[in-house]
């Protein structure tokens, strides 16, 4: 293992020009999936965020006991599904719209009698709010007997759940698609490095050594190589991502086992590159 590691790096001093070109590929296809990265995870936050405001809201009867309230507030949140309860009596709810409506607050402040209901708003927890898990809490906040009517947004529920599985659909297989570009043009950079060695290889074998001692410190370059290239990505995405975040719009940083994850690729990736190549001039030379 010190002879391959030792070899390696003495590969990448007799031809720092070409291992650079190589890395540089490397780096530069792994940028293109961190760009993707990028835009795959924002898009994830937003409709996490988005997804986060779904809630059911069950409008009460007007004179509902308090305790027909409370119990009602005491079932709803013995759900699997329900993160929080929250009780909004008829003055709050009047405060809301006088705050909220502003064009209307006139209306509100000359009546003399609150025309708007009590209602109960319940928010679900995360992973829970699909359409098929709202309807089922709606359904079960209807049966309650102080609930005159209930609220969820159903077509708004449908819609924001078509496009989280198109979002999760169009990312895996536009990931794939760059992924195997990446992993086209890594093999093909670190080929061109180990093919400008083959007569190193040549020569290896004529004076009897074996096909794993030729290999090794190969298979290390490519993954030294590769995982030079998955630096360089990582920085050229985080530049990317400063410079939009500081002049365009603000974006959330890859999650760091995403980067991890990119890292290793361009190790592996480079790693199986180096193999193939290797194996194919070893053939040349049986």
């Amino acid at each position: 293992m010190n002879y391959g590691i030792r070899e390696a790096f003495a590969a990448f001093r007799r031809a720092p020009l070409l291992t650079g070109l190589a890395a540089g590929m490397v780096g530069l296809a792994l940028f293109v999936v961190g760009l993707f990265g990028l835009v795959t995870h924002n898009l994830q936050v937003a409709l996490g965020q988005i997804e986060s405001r779904v809630e059911v809201v069950a409008y009460l009867i007007d004179d509902a006991a308090a305790v027909d309230i409370e119990d009602a507030v005491r079932q709803l949140r013995d759900q699997p599904e329900v993160a929080r309860v929250v009780f909004v009596s008829k003055d709050s709810a009047m405060a809301r719209a006088q705050r909220d409506l502003r064009d209307f607050r006139e209306v509100f402040s000359g009546l003399e009698v609150n025309p708007l209901p009590a209602s109960l708003e319940v928010s679900l927890n995360e992973g829970n709010r699909s359409p098929e898990s709202v309807e089922l809490l709606a359904s079960i906040a209807g049966a309650l007997d102080i609930v005159e009517d209930v609220e969820f947004g159903r077509e708004w529920v449908d819609r924001l759940d078509t496009l989280r599985r198109l979002a999760g659909v169009s990312s895996l297989a536009l990931g794939l698609a760059f992924a195997m570009v990446a992993a086209l043009i890594i093999g093909t950079a670190l080929r061109i490095a180990i093919f400008a060695r083959k007569d190193e290889i040549y020569v290896m074998r004529l004076v009897g050594a074996r096909d794993g001692f030729i290999r090794k410190p190969f298979l290390l370059e490519g993954f030294m190589t590769g995982l030079a290239g998955g630096v360089l990505a990582v920085v050229l995405t985080a530049v990317a991502h400063r410079v939009v975040s500081r002049f365009l719009f603000r974006i959330d940083w890859l999650p760091v086992w995403w980067v991890v994850g990119g890292l290793l690729a361009g190790a592996f990736l480079g790693g199986l590159a180096s193999a193939h190549a290797v194996r194919r001039h070893l053939r040349e030379v049986t």
